[in-house]
Parts: C-alpha cells; sequence; structure tokens
C-alpha cells in the first residue's frame, strides 16, 4: 500500500523530461526572410543536427528548420543509451538481408558511437558521457537459443560480445550478452553544442519554421507555415515521418509506438551497466546523474500509438519493476516518447526515391536514435559529398524485403480496422465529467473530443485526424488525442504534437451546465 501511495503521489505531478529540465531552452530566430541554401536539413534532432554540423564542416551553405524549439521531440525524451547493441538485431538482420548487410548494420553503428567519443572529446563538450557495458538479458530458458545465436552473428560480424548467466542486477537471468565499449550521455547538452558549433561556423538554424510544402523538382522551394521560403537543390527530411508525401507512400512503411519513462532514486548504488531485455514487456535500464544525486531511469512498456484504454497504467507498471528491483526513496519524473520504426525493423537513411535522388531520409531508428541518428548524419554527409556510402545498401529507402512485405500486410490491416471501428464508435451522450478527464462525446450529431482542465475549463475538438481521417483516442498518460492509425497526436485544443498530421483538429465551441462532483 505504501508503494503505490508512492506512485500514486508521484502521477499527480505532470509528465516532463529530466533532458528538458536540466537544460536551457533556445531561441533560435524563426524564418523571416526568402533563402538559399546548398542543403535544407527540415527536423532538429539528432539526424538534422549531426547531418547540418557535418556538412558545415565541408563547406556547405546548410539551413536547418524545426517546427518547434530544436531537440525537443523524441531525442528529448530518449533513454540516451549510445550503444550498437539494439536487442537481437544481427541474426534477425542477417536472416533477413544477408550478412553483408548485417556486417554494414554493424560497422555504422560502431562508427557512430567512435564519432560521437572523439567529437565530444576533441570540443570539450560537457553531456555526462561516459562508458558503459551494455546487457541484452533474458530471465526466459526458451530465449536463450536466441542470445547464444546473437553471439554467434555478432562475432562473426566483428562485434565482441560475452556470453554470460549472471548480470550486475539482482535479476534471476538465464543468459546474457554484454557489449563493451559502449556509452551513455546527456543528449540535449551534446546537441545545443553542436548546434551552437553550426551557427559559428556560418550555418543557420530556424526554429518555430514548420515546413509545410516542398515545392519544384530540384532546385526546390521549402514553404514555411509563415510563408517564407528556403530554395536548395538537397533536401534532408529528419522529421520521423516525411512531411511531404513523395512517391513512395512512406506513411504505410512505417508505424509508431509510445514508450514510457520513470526516474527513481534508490537507496543502494545502482551497479553501472545499461541493460534492456530480450522479452516483452520491454525494460530498460540505466544510471541517470543529475545535480541532486544519481537516479535509475526505468523504460519500457512499448505499445502502438492510440491503442490501449488506461495508458496510465504503463507508468504504474514501470514503477512497479523499479520498486521490485530497489529499495525505491522516490520517484522524481517521467515522460513518454514516440519513435518510428520501419517494416524490417532497419532504419530507411538515404535517397527517398529514385525520381527524387536529391531529397534524402533519415527515419525509422525504433527507439535506437542516438547511434541510429548519427549513423544518419554520417551516411547522409558521404552521399551528399562523395555520391556514396559504405553502408547505403542495408539502410536504402526503397527497399521492400519479404519480411517488409508481410508486416505491410499486417500493419495496414491494422489501420483500416482502425479507420472502420473508428467510424463505428458511437460517441457518448450525456457528459458527466470530473477535472482532468476526457470523453468522446456526440454532439449535435458530430464526435467531439472533450476534456475538462483544473480550472474547469472545457476543451472540445472535432475527434477526427486531420492526416487521414481516422478517428482519435483518448491518452489519460500524456492528455492527448491520438491516432490508432499513423500516430499522430494533438493536444487539447487540437494542436499537433506528433505527425504525420500537418492541420490542427477543429476547435469547437462547448460550455457544459456545471459537472457534479463525487462521492468518492
Amino acid at each position: 500500500m505504501e508503494k503505490r501511495g508512492l506512485a500514486d503521489e508521484f502521477m499527480a505531478k505532470r509528465p516532463e523530461s529530466f533532458w528538458l529540465i536540466s537544460t536551457p531552452s533556445t531561441d533560435y530566430p524563426s524564418l523571416d526572410e526568402d533563402r538559399k541554401a546548398d542543403v535544407a536539413v527540415v527536423g532538429g534532432g539528432i539526424a538534422g543536427i549531426t547531418a547540418a554540423y557535418l556538412l558545415v564542416n565541408e563547406g556547405l551553405n546548410v539551413v536547418v528548420l524545426d517546427a518547434d524549439r530544436i531537440v525537443r521531440g523524441t531525442t528529448a525524451h530518449t533513454t540516451a543509451k549510445l550503444t550498437s547493441q539494439h536487442g537481437l538485431i544481427y541474426a534477425q538482420i542477417r536472416n533477413q538481408m544477408g550478412e553483408e548487410k548485417a556486417r554494414q548494420y554493424a560497422e555504422a553503428n560502431e562508427e557512430a558511437i567512435r564519432f560521437v567519443t572523439q567529437l565530444i572529446e576533441e570540443n570539450k563538450i560537457e553531456c555526462d558521457f561516459s562508458r558503459q557495458a551494455a546487457y541484452i538479458y533474458t530471465l526466459e530458458e526458451t530465449l536463450i537459443p536466441k542470445i547464444e545465436q546473437e553471439q554467434e552473428v555478432a562475432a562473426a560480424l566483428g562485434i565482441k560480445a560475452f556470453y554470460q548467466t549472471e548480470i550486475p542486477l539482482p535479476l534471476p537471468v538465464k543468459a546474457a550478452l554484454r557489449f563493451d565499449a559502449q556509452a551513455q550521455f546527456h543528449p540535449r547538452k551534446y546537441l545545443l553544442a553542436l548546434a551552437a558549433i553550426i551557427r559559428e561556423k556560418g550555418g543557420f538554424l530556424f526554429e518555430n519554421s514548420k515546413v509545410v510544402d516542398i515545392q519544384g523538382d530540384g532546385p526546390y522551394t521549402l514553404l514555411t507555415v509563415n510563408q517564407k521560403k528556403v530554395t536548395a537543390p538537397m533536401v534532408i527530411l529528419a522529421t520521423h515521418y516525411p512531411c511531404h508525401n513523395f512517391p513512395g507512400l512512406y506513411f504505410t512503411r512505417l508505424y509508431t509506438e509510445r514508450a514510457y519513462a520513470v526516474a527513481a532514486k534508490i537507496a543502494v548504488p545502482f551497479p553501472g551497466g545499461m541493460y534492456i531485455n530480450a522479452e516483452q514487456p520491454a525494460r530498460s535500464l540505466r544510471a541517470l546523474p543529475t545535480a541532486d544525486g544519481e537516479r535509475v531511469l526505468v523504460v519500457g512498456e512499448k505499445h502502438k500509438t492510440g491503442h490501449g484504454q488506461d495508458l496510465a497504467e504503463h507508468y504504474y507498471n514501470l514503477m512497479t519493476f523499479a520498486q521490485e528491483l530497489f529499495p525505491v526513496e522516490e520517484f522524481s519524473w517521467r515522460w513518454s516518447t514516440q519513435d518510428v520504426s520501419t517494416l524490417d525493423d532497419v532504419p530507411y537513411i538515404g535517397r527517398m526515391t529514385a525520381g527524387h535522388p536529391d531529397i534524402y531520409l533519415a527515419t525509422g531508428f525504433r527507439k535506437w536514435g542516438m547511434t541510429g541518428g548519427t549513423v544518419a548524419g554520417l551516411l547522409l554527409r558521404d552521399l551528399i559529398v562523395k555520391g556514396e556510402s559504405p553502408w547505403e545498401d542495408v539502410y536504402r529507402p526503397p527497399r521492400f524485403t519479404a519480411p517488409a512485405a508481410m508486416q505491410f500486410v499486417a500493419q495496414n490491416a491494422d489501420v483500416a480496422f482502425n479507420l472502420i471501428a473508428g467510424k463505428l464508435l458511437p460517441g457518448q451522450g450525456a457528459i458527466h465529467l470530473q477535472p482532468g478527464e476526457a470523453v468522446l462525446a456526440n454532439v449535435d450529431g458530430e464526435k467531439t473530443g472533450v476534456y475538462i482542465d483544473a480550472q474547469r475549463q472545457v476543451h472540445a475538438v472535432d475527434t477526427t485526424c486531420t492526416h487521414l481521417g481516422c478517428e482519435l483516442r483518448w491518452n489519460n498518460a500524456e492528455s492527448s488525442w491520438d491516432c490508432p492509425c499513423h500516430g499522430s497526436r494533438f493536444g487539447l485544443d487540437g494542436e499537433v504534437l506528433e505527425g504525420p498530421a500537418m492541420q490542427a483538429l477543429e476547435k469547437r465551441d462547448l460550455v457544459l451546465p456545471e459537472q457534479p462532483g463525487r462521492s468518492d
């Protein structure tokens, strides 16, 4: 009961990412005049900032455009593990793409770790960087052969992975692999330092400059929400979902998932290392150094965006896991994140389509964006400057593997189901809400999402997603309206939180009679 009380008290606080509250907000200007550039980069997360840094170093005129503030999206809500250990990925890639492409993936991610390490050392970036071992473990006998196979494949690819039957955490593991010379860091401290270097070297960063259209066939004209333009012969789209639907229909070849994080203060020293299990539900752990002492960051509970009912329960599940593993003194912060995955679990990085060879894509990092986004910057720099990259084959965006074909059918069948089911779902008639509650209601024959905030102000919006028309679902963990089809998310007043949707929801004027209080 005491443990649940601790969790309930913590859940009364609003979610906030430690990475954001421990760093200053940025104040780069909005695009206020038309500009020309050699390369326009859309998106100011780790992929976009890394690519811009590398291209500025090559002497190119680079403009970065972000819809919000830079480094505030998924990069600011990550676990921030810098590792080539991405679950049981190497055997998977070898089996579906062949050993050569698995080797490309391994070499690319190992190089990403070396690159970030060197960059931090050369520029003396203070970002809480520390070398750590990365462990993948299982508590299930049935997964031991998978762990053994992953070690075998990793060794063949040149990665040293050490098989163990114990790990430093107090867990009854059946098998584990240890990858040495991995790392963890503070992603915003690192990337804000890179952004400052980009400016020093003549690059441009513009915030609150959402790209709403891309016109032409090269050079391309990028039109922003404030009607200003950037014209460039080359464009990098590093925005999760591409912000423009070029041929390729990438929104049908990507899907989104939510995951959750809690930071706990524990009464014993954390043993060091970074951890993730091989089974589901996932449990990922690492130490989190703060000005107020060390915390343990516990992450997991993934699910498709817009799916599930009581999403706040995911936080409780992580807190329960932390309390079972450690003597928890307090929970300090919680947040969630949204990640984009491809159909075969390998990111799309490279030329977007054959018909648009100067439009470059970087997306689908599947929760491993610290190395994946860095790989994207390195690979795209090579394609733009040299015309080729040693890793381009494995990451080539237009690929369509056999496993991807099966996933394509499954994911789009799920989209079709949710599109139809959402239209058939009746809205509630009478509305009885307390502050902090929401409901999908039928108001004058129209489905309307209604929420009452702590000041008893009513927020009402049309709940039809502005992307392709799916019906939205309430997310009680983050107080948002989420799309179960392609993962768009909207705030209380209809503002776009996550794409692929580009347009806000229609707000509706609604006055409710005074809501009765509860007797409980």
